[in-house]
């Protein structure tokens, strides 16, 4: 019985790059193959990583009998086809968020993962990070009380390009399916599905959104959470509860360093969004403030690669962290905020 899984990438752009130096940190995985359109891209990125094959296509990385599991690092549009065509050959997969496009999309991977009873997950890698295990654990703990309000933002300008992957809808653009999936993703994964969504968008000239504000209404609290290409926002991911104030430092998407407030000066501190306030938390003591690090090597990738891993070799169809009704979900969030009539941009 194998102690690794056999990885292929399909694709070869930023992500694959990120995520094929991370598997140095991966017990349980190992990297042999890369994909792409073009053999000389696979060549190229073959060579930059040393001991591994490069396959001009999918088609052919999905044949190879040597690879247990594939990384579907391709563009938003692509990621049903190449899933499907690689569950259809036995193949796990891992895929790039968003799992798809559209929640029927996401719908339809699930169906061709369970036929063959293979495992499939969304690549959401923060929720895999050691410091989100670290939210997990005090959120069970009860350390906040109970939860008050969620509050989250995640943005960074981006200059209008008809033809870019934000903005293109044929690439599947949007600032909701880029940057919205990240906070959406986080609270399905700490607290679960909400009772209701509301939420507004704004529309770039192409017609996909870009920025929207999403309320998710839980028992006892909301969750509000923004994403856009307008502005470079604060990019952090706040849980106040009846105890205490609970920070995701900037980026939370990356998450490195946790606050925890219990005390009244600190507390007040971490309402705050400005960089003085958090530039104090992060040196200076504080009464009734915790700082909790868990930083770590490389991008961060590995954690989600060790975690789909494991659960491969386990036997498993799903991570329980990252089920694809969580993914099916939080597509349906993005388009129930996107059936509202847009606000002026």
């Amino acid at each position: 019985m194998r102690d690794k899984v056999r990885w292929g990438i399909a694709g070869t752009g930023t992500i694959a790059n990120s995520l094929a130096s991370d598997f140095r940190f991966a017990t349980h995985a190992s990297l042999v193959a890369v994909s792409s359109r073009s053999a000389q891209r696979a060549e190229s990125f073959a060579g930059r990583f040393g001991g591994i094959r490069g396959y001009q296509g999918i088609e052919a990385l999905a044949a190879s009998p040597d690879i247990d599991a594939i990384y579907v690092a391709s563009p938003n549009a692509e990621h049903l086809q190449q899933a499907t065509l690689a569950l259809a050959t036995g193949k796990a997969v891992l895929v790039e968020k968003p799992l798809t496009t559209s929640s029927a999309d996401a719908r339809t991977l699930a169906n061709a993962a369970a036929a063959g009873s293979t495992f499939a997950m969304e690549a959401l890698w923060t929720c895999f990070l050691p410091a989100i295990s670290r939210v997990r654990e005090l959120l069970t703990a009860g350390t906040l009380g109970a939860i008050r309000h969620v509050r989250a933002d995640l943005a960074y300008e981006k200059p209008f390009d008809a033809g870019s992957r934000f903005f293109d809808p044929a690439l599947g653009g949007g600032s909701m399916l880029d940057l919205g999936i990240y906070p959406i993703a986080l609270c399905l994964n700490l607290f679960g599905h909400p009772g209701s969504v509301d939420g507004t968008w704004k529309r770039a000239p192409t017609g996909v959104d870009s920025s929207a504000k999403i309320k998710l209404a839980y028992d006892g609290f909301d969750a509000e959470l923004g994403c856009g290409f307008d502005r470079n926002g604060h990019n952090r991911f706040v849980i106040e509860g009846e105890r205490g104030t609970l920070v995701i430092d900037t980026p939370f998407l990356k998450a490195s360093r946790l606050f925890v407030s219990t005390g009244g000066a600190a507390r007040k501190l971490l309402a705050f969004n400005g960089k003085t306030a958090y530039r104090l938390a992060r040196h200076i003591p504080l009464p009734g403030l915790t700082r909790h690090d868990h930083h770590f090597p490389g991008s961060g990738l590995q954690f989600e690669i060790e975690a789909a891993s494991a659960a491969i070799l386990e036997g498993r169809s799903e991570h329980p962290l990252m089920p694809l009704s969580a993914s099916i979900k939080a597509l349906e969030i993005i388009e129930t905020v996107r059936s509202r009539t847009p606000e002026a941009g």
